[in-house]
């Protein structure tokens, strides 16, 4: 029996650099902007980051503590499965569409906000960045699906 499909398990923004992340249930996209609230909304390319909560247990594991979604400054949280990371790979969130930019590297914050060893942990499981490309409402509990190479 196959998989289920990924959905979305949590949704944060922080509404500027270094201001603390709030979780929400529901966050609107807007194409070529980002994240409404969100603290990159309207730059160019780094509009949302998505990470996995499979890979945030693998580096809980590592780390020997939780890693919480919220702790990793990520704004879309996934069920399971990989997160793509190769530039161009979409992925539909909902009626959202993204593009991969580039994969996410561990930020500097993550020693403060889960402890030495954080980045070390994250390393490879921190996610990707994305733009928006069709925007809409993603929201806690939407399917995830990653689209056929077009190319």
């Amino acid at each position: 029996m196959p998989e289920p499909r990924p959905t979305v398990t949590s949704v944060h923004v922080a509404p500027g650099r270094r201001l603390p992340m709030k979780s929400v249930d529901r966050v609107e996209a807007e194409a070529g902007k980002g994240l409404v609230g969100d603290r990159y909304h309207g730059s160019k390319h780094r509009h949302v980051t998505v990470q996995s909560a499979e890979a945030l247990e693998a580096a809980a594991g590592d780390l020997g503590r939780p890693v919480p979604p919220i702790g990793t400054r990520r704004n879309i949280t996934i069920s399971h499965g990989e997160v793509p990371a190769a530039p161009g790979t979409r992925v539909r969130i909902g009626p959202v569409l993204l593009e991969v930019v580039r994969v996410a590297a561990p930020c500097k914050l993550l020693e403060d906000n889960l402890g030495p060893g954080a980045p070390a942990a994250l390393r490879r499981r921190a996610g990707s960045a994305f733009r928006v490309l069709e925007g809409g409402a993603i929201s806690v509990g939407d399917p995830v699906v990653v689209l056929p190479d077009a190319g």
